[in-house]
């Protein structure tokens, strides 16, 4: 919502400065972004008058113009300026900045330079170099009796600031200067001005009747002609108030319906009576179409409320209106509408069309209803003042104002609620300020609302509208009750497991990514999604059609992107939600990550000690810490290859990859290299590797005994380690080997590791050789040789009946 400093004290007296206005809108709600002040920005241009304009010796579109902005009356010597505009000539008046000027059309900063050879001290500028118009064909000219030496800003009546708030979507009072100006008022800004629109006698009856075939979607709807209008360009004042807020002036009427839906926050419609045949209905649209006030035709179905006369549609309700029957400078007679409109179905109405309208940003937020035909009274006058013109009488259907709204409020809900007192005649003075009506001497009172604060409708929201206006910054602080017993987190455990997953993907050396939760229908069917209901109605771009079934193909993109502009090592992360479907149940949160090129767990690009390509152990080793950090049971998992794990995803190289799971129901997540097919459909290069684990699939770790921990016990005996090499079929999982191993003696053996996997010359093509190293570590005494040599009999016996495997000689 932009507005003026000036148009704010047509509806308040104040004297206070704009810093402490804009400090004020703040506290209260009406969150201030930014204020533009022409004045301040521009002042050190001044008005100047060229003496002389000679063709520059060395450029044929140069000239050498001697400037005299004031300082000749003082003493000094005309200034000379290099100029290439085509319009710098001998006794031009235009606008001129010295060095050391900011020009902010051009963001640079002025200093005496050198052009072709001849000196230059400061720049006649363009209405783009100031930033006020897109002109940038020639410096600015001025009237002859423009003075010169003056500051140029104050001259052109530039020094009213334009302030620019963010509005809540509860605040519809506040989408006009007028209840923005009421808000101040109440705190304490200044002085309201609030006077009654005036009642225009009607002169004549309507002829043309209305008919609502839905309140629903129409709860009231007022109209009135008035004849013998003269349109036109609209006055100066009215179009400077457009202008400064970024609206292009058309023609009067509608002008005057721009300014009603800035300053009164109450959109209206102007038809050309000739152009209507008939009376007027509003219903439903019964597939037709219209060309609307933007020259784009839209196709309507019986969702979209209309306007409509005799003939067909003239006007979709409430968001925009019909070329067909538009005002323009032949326009003598004119139909002024005023109606109040369903919220809801305006929004799903401009969502469809994709039309985002003044009028629709105002009536699907909701508009004063009592203010209905007083608005179309203030249009009336501005039109009869501007326009000329004879009134008819008001014609209303349905209703002209909103329901009552009485809520009973005890005093002692501010203390309660936001920990600060205020006697009751101060609550009472706000909110009759803020335009509520209190009734009642306490402890309970009845406070009426007004009809243009929708958004009020329990004790909670008076009290905020008390506290609003108090001050936030007079809330007190107040700590936590803190006992004895230790507070419970208040965080839950998959927000738990979340910030696990991040700590410990960033202490891996991957950096964190923030990605679309949409992605294009060709990349959703790739991950397992592209499901109609998971389809966006109203993407925002072609390619960001659907919800992502998977984090890796953003990951994937921003990992491309970078290799593109010269980072190929890159290794990203991800924890955020999914969607496998549109219940509330098949959305999942998921910690994803991808590897690139020589960003390897090992080490990030070149390396002193040599470089690292990634691999499918590079994502295992991040699945498994994201896991271990999030309190999985990391004894009971298995990791399994994509033959032995069900529905594995066609996204991963099926021999370079693989499941983690805790039993074969429960999968938690896969890792691997991605498929060369995959790769292709994301537009991606190799190598690159991905993990991606389901938070919610990892089981809640089992409550742990209070018992005290065991004291640790260090064995004073020396371990000892032995090497065995199993000659095995190529099927054979080194896994399986090590649980065999370790399951031979569970007191001694302490560990088993795979050291080496030898497939080549010397060995059956069908065979291969896995060695491990066994650890032994005795706790009594120190073992004999023929007490280990049992053991490992025993672990070559167990390997060999469960694998088949046999001693390597």
């Amino acid at each position: 919502m932009k507005f003026t400093f000036s148009w704010l004290k047509e509806h308040l007296d104040t004297d206070e400065p704009l810093e402490k206005i804009a400090d004020k809108l703040t506290m209260i709600g009406l969150e201030v972004e930014h204020i533009d002040d022409k004045a301040k920005a521009l002042a050190p241009f001044t008005i100047a008058r060229v003496i002389s304009a000679e063709q520059h010796p060395n450029a044929d579109r140069l000239r050498v113009c001697m400037v005299d902005y004031g300082q000749i009356a003082k003493g000094d010597k005309p200034l000379q300026v290099v100029c290439g505009a085509p319009n710098a000539r001998t006794g031009l008046i235009s606008v001129f900045s010295p060095a050391g000027t900011y020009i902010p059309g051009k963001n640079i900063t002025l200093s005496v330079g050198t052009i072709r050879g001849v000196e230059s001290h400061g720049m006649l500028c363009s209405a783009a170099e100031l930033e006020l118009s897109e002109d940038h064909d020639g410096i600015i000219e001025l009237p002859a009796d423009a003075p010169v030496g003056k500051a140029y800003a104050e001259w052109a009546g530039l020094g009213d600031p334009v302030i620019e708030i963010n509005l809540t979507p509860n605040r519809q009072d506040c989408t006009g200067v007028h209840g923005i100006a009421r808000d101040l008022a109440a705190a304490d800004m200044g002085k309201f001005k609030d006077p009654a629109p005036k009642q225009i006698k009607g002169e004549f009856p309507c002829p043309v009747q209305v008919k609502i075939e839905d309140e629903k979607l129409c709860p009231g709807f007022a109209l009135r002609l008035v004849r013998g209008v003269k349109n036109g360009p609209s006055p100066e004042w009215l179009q400077k108030r457009l202008t400064s807020i970024g609206l292009r002036p058309i023609n009067a009427l509608v002008d005057i319906t721009n300014f009603m839906t800035f300053d009164r926050a109450r959109p209206l419609h102007v038809f050309d009576a000739k152009k209507v045949k008939g009376n007027l209905t509003v219903r439903r649209a019964r597939n037709e179409t219209v060309i609307a006030l933007d020259g784009k035709t839209y196709a309507l179905d019986d969702t979209v409320c209309v306007i409509a006369d005799e003939r067909g549609v003239e006007s979709i309700a409430g968001i925009m209106g019909g070329e067909a029957s538009g005002c323009d400078e032949n326009t003598t007679d004119v139909l002024i509408e005023s109606a109040l409109w369903n919220e809801i179905n305006i929004a799903q109405t401009g969502r469809k069309l994709g039309i985002n309208s003044d009028a629709r940003y105002r009536f699907e937020r909701g508009v004063d209803p009592a203010f209905m035909v007083p608005g179309l009274e203030m249009a009336t006058k501005l039109v009869m003042d501007l326009c000329g013109g004879t009134p008819s009488e008001i014609v209303v259907a349905g209703k002209s104002h909103g329901e009552d709204r009485i809520i009973e409020f005890p005093v002692t809900e501010v203390k309660r609620l936001a920990g600060i007192d205020v006697p009751l005649p101060e609550i009472r003075r706000i909110l009759a300020h803020l335009g509520f009506m209190v009734a009642g001497a306490g402890p309970v009172v009845k406070v009426a609302v007004p009809s243009w604060r929708s958004d009020v409708h329990g004790k909670a929201d008076i009290v905020e509208e008390i506290v609003r206006i108090v001050g936030v910054d007079s809330v007190p602080l107040t700590p936590f009750e803190r006992g004895d017993a230790p507070r419970k987190s208040v965080l839950t455990q998959l927000q738990l497991r979340t910030r696990r997953a991040k700590r410990a993907l960033a202490a891996r050396g991957m950096t964190e990514a923030v990605t679309w939760s949409f992605v294009s229908k060709t990349q959703a069917e790739l991950f397992g999604g592209g499901s109609a209901v998971l389809t966006l109605a109203n993407p925002i771009a072609s390619d960001l059609s659907d919800m992502r079934p998977s984090l890796i193909a953003g990951l994937v993109a921003a990992a491309q992107a970078n290799a593109d502009r010269g980072f190929a090592d890159v290794a990203l992360f991800e924890v955020g939600q999914i969607f496998k479907g549109d219940r509330p149940e098949d959305q999942f949160m998921a910690a994803s990550g991808v590897r690139r090129a020589q960003a390897s767990s090992k080490g990030i690009g070149r390396q002193w000690s040599g470089s690292f390509t990634v691999d499918a152990l590079d994502a295992k080793a991040d699945a498994l810490a994201v896991l271990a950090a999030a309190g999985a049971p990391m004894q009971g998992l298995q990791v399994v290859s994509a033959a032995e794990s069900k529905n594995f995803p066609a996204w991963l190289h099926p021999g370079r990859s693989g499941a983690i799971q805790i039993g074969p129901p429960n999968v938690l997540g896969y890792f691997g290299e991605l498929h060369p097919r995959a790769l292709e459909a994301l537009k991606a290069d190799g190598p690159l590797v991905a993990f991606e684990v389901i938070l919610e699939r990892i089981p809640d770790a089992k409550a742990k005994p209070t018992r005290a921990k065991p004291l640790l016990e260090l064995s004073p005996f020396q371990p000892v380690s032995r090497d065995f090499a199993f000659i095995v079929d190529r099927s054979v999982k080194a896994g399986d080997i090590v649980r065999t191993a370790q399951a031979a003696d569970k007191k001694l053996i302490t560990n088993v590791t795979v050291f080496d996997v030898y497939e080549g010359k010397g060995i059956d093509e069908a065979k291969k050789s896995i060695a491990i190293a066994v650890t032994l570590q005795p706790r009594e005494k120190t073992l004999t040789d023929q007490e280990i040599d049992a053991v490992a009999s025993k672990i070559v016996a167990d390997v060999t009946k469960k694998t088949g495997g046999v001693l390597r000689g």
